[in-house]
């Protein structure tokens, strides 16, 4: 079965963990235990994110004052390389020495009129306090939003449209490769009126862009991992409920945050609709007990309504 795992943030580094190589490399190295599990079964694709890294190289960028800081898509394509190192390394440690893994940096395009361009919700970099937030949106001219009691820089989030490598990137999987792919989301680009590409300031969110190459890739199985066990109802209140399963069309009429858990309701229910495959959204060291059934949450048109936990 070919199956993509979309890595969250907490594969490679934990809420309020220090940003160093150390505690990163140690993260990747136990997210790669439980993605050598899954390689022994399945033909495996790897999407991950890079918030966190993008908004350290930002932060080390605007303390260089001799040349204009780097735009985020060439701060996307070295994280990116970074991650898909060290990912490549720690899992290529566990699985046969024989089996090839390769990153890809992918770019994917997306529309410059799109309307997330003046709406920016997608968080990159550390948390902060309310004070250091404000001394940087001040500063700098960031946007900041709330994440849970600490606060985040904010960007523009565009749809991802099209998978630039997707042709490379399916050739390499159909010969067996592990690929590292969409790292981050995505390179964002965009075509100019010569139809020559161009990089673009701004994040693609990575579940969606997951869920596109899920869907381009004729994947039978899309997982994201996160830093929950489950997708919640009511998330955060007394009435919180743990969803075992769900068909899209239920979940949809939930309330879900939109810059964390919203984005991969509406990968995985693009991806199981469109497909009629399965999709899954749990916990990092969930993961063989996600693709077995006995954790995380289903997505799934078999399923009637909503399945909740006891």
């Amino acid at each position: 079965m070919r199956v993509v795992v979309a890595l969250g943030g907490n594969a490679l580094l934990q809420r309020g963990q220090s940003l160093n190589a150390e505690n990163q490399r140690e993260n990747i190295r136990v997210a790669a235990m439980q993605l050598a599990e899954v390689h022994k079964h399945h033909q495996l694709v790897i999407a991950h994110g890079n918030g966190p890294q993008v908004g350290l190289l930002a932060l080390m960028d605007a303390a260089y004052t001799a040349v204009d800081p780097y735009p985020l898509d060439v701060l996307g394509a070295e994280t990116v390389g970074m991650i898909g190192y060290i990912i490549e390394q720690e899992l290529g440690n566990i699985i046969p020495f024989k089996d090839h893994i390769v990153t890809v940096l992918t770019q994917v395009l997306v529309d410059p009129e799109d309307p997330a361009f003046h709406n920016p919700t997608k968080p990159v970099g550390p948390i902060y306090d309310r004070l250091e937030a404000e001394k940087l949106r001040k500063a700098k001219g960031w946007s900041m939003a709330a994440d849970g009691k600490h606060f985040r820089r904010v960007v523009p989030s565009p749809q991802p449209q099209r998978i630039i490598e997707l042709n490379v990137i399916r050739m390499l999987v159909d010969n067996g490769v592990v690929v590292i792919c969409a790292g981050g989301g995505g390179i964002p680009t965009a075509y100019d009126q010569e139809q020559k590409l161009y990089g673009v300031e701004a994040v693609i969110d990575k579940d969606l862009a997951s869920a596109l190459l899920s869907r381009e890739l004729d994947a039978e199985m899309f997982v994201m991992l996160t830093d929950v066990a489950n997708v919640y109802a009511d998330f955060g209140t007394p009435q919180q409920r743990a969803i075992k399963a769900a068909h899209p069309d239920a979940l949809e009429q939930l309330d879900f945050v939109a810059g964390s858990m919203g984005p991969k309701i509406v990968g995985a229910c693009q991806f199981v609709r469109e497909t009629g495959m399965q999709s899954a959204i749990g916990k990092l060291s969930d993961l063989t007990g996600i693709m077995s059934g006995e954790a995380g949450t289903l997505i799934s048109n078999d399923i009637r309504g909503i399945v909740y936990g006891e």
